[in-house]
């Protein structure tokens, strides 16, 4: 008796310390008004730096687009309500504008998503250098869109480009074409050179998602005799289905606010025929009209904010089946 008492003692003795000591790692330091003090004190340099580079110049933007703001006479800054808006609306090159806007996004983004498509279920192959191939294919990923546009812009020359180059001696053309001078070419050139621009994004978030397709679908799929097109709808499409969506609007928000590569291939010409609505913003601005170009900018924060709010609702879905 004496040597299970003292047994059990030991065991009281020995056991209870680290249960006490587990229970007291396992608390949650207490929140003080010093802790909450140093917390503030370490967020602070990064949120009056957020505060004074991102949301004043915001704040300040906006209330432009209700003033008569116009570098060519400060002198009047009064408040004009919806005016900028109206003349936004009025002017004769906004139709222009508006459907350039819609072909620059809607035309680039289906060949990215079914070339990008194409080459990821590719790369997702094994085969000798893929490492090499797919270094190739994201490669443009890393460089500036500006860059792009001028590369794209040299190789759409009229008189020594590449690309009239190739079609003249392929018997597709009799003469070169002024690609960018054109006002019927000139949108296809530039909607080409996002094409090839974006295929990579696509490519990149695509083969990232196959990889987590798993084998034994394929091999489920192999043994009921399904082919490769029955099995890319019924089991690769539906699995990545997610990241398809997140991809497409994601790229729809970039496309709609990237002037980048417009302004390095053609500056929005000729006769406004390749301009979209940042590019115009941006033109409107150097003209020294910032209520307008103000205006403008509210109408592009709104509709990026249509895309984000689909953007919210497609995550949700992959929030929510997360354990």
């Amino acid at each position: 008796m004496k040597t299970a008492s003292a047994g059990s003692s030991r065991n009281r003795k020995g056991g209870d310390p680290p249960a006490r000591g587990a229970e007291r790692g396992r608390r949650k330091p207490e929140f003080t008004s010093r802790r909450g003090l140093l917390i503030a004190a370490f967020m602070a340099p990064a949120a009056i730096f957020v505060a004074v580079f991102t949301y004043y110049p915001m704040i300040a933007g906006s209330q432009m687009a209700f003033r008569n703001w116009n570098l060519t006479d400060l002198s009047d800054t009064s408040w004009v309500g919806l005016k900028n808006f109206r003349d936004v609306f009025a002017d004769p090159a906004w139709g222009t504008v508006l459907t350039n806007t819609a072909v620059w996004v809607f035309g680039s983004i289906v060949p990215q998503l079914v070339i990008g498509f194409a080459l990821a279920l590719w790369l997702r192959r094994k085969f000798r250098f893929r490492g090499l191939y797919q270094a190739l294919v994201f490669f443009p990923w890393a460089i500036s869109g500006f860059l792009i546009g001028i590369l794209f812009r040299w190789l759409f020359n009229s008189e020594f480009g590449v690309v009239n180059d190739v079609l003249q001696k392929a018997g597709l053309i009799d003469e070169p074409v002024a690609w960018l001078a054109d006002p019927k070419t000139a949108m296809f050139a530039v909607v080409v050179a996002n094409v090839w621009y974006g295929v990579t994004f696509f490519t990149i978030m695509i083969l990232a998602a196959l990889q987590s397709v798993p084998e034994e679908l394929y091999e489920a799929a192999a043994l009921d005799g399904a082919g490769k097109v029955r099995t890319l709808f019924q089991i690769t499409i539906p699995y990545i289905r997610v990241t398809l969506a997140l991809t497409v609007l994601l790229r729809v928000i970039w496309i709609f606010n990237f002037p980048d590569l417009i302004f390095g291939m053609t500056g929005g010409g000729p006769n406004n025929e390749t301009h979209i609505v940042t590019t115009w913003m941006i033109k409107i601005t150097q003209q020294g009209d910032y209520g307008r170009a103000s205006a403008l900018g509210l109408i592009v924060v709104a509709t990026l904010l249509v895309f984000a709010v689909f953007f919210l609702l497609a995550t949700r879905e992959k929030r929510e089946v997360k354990p």
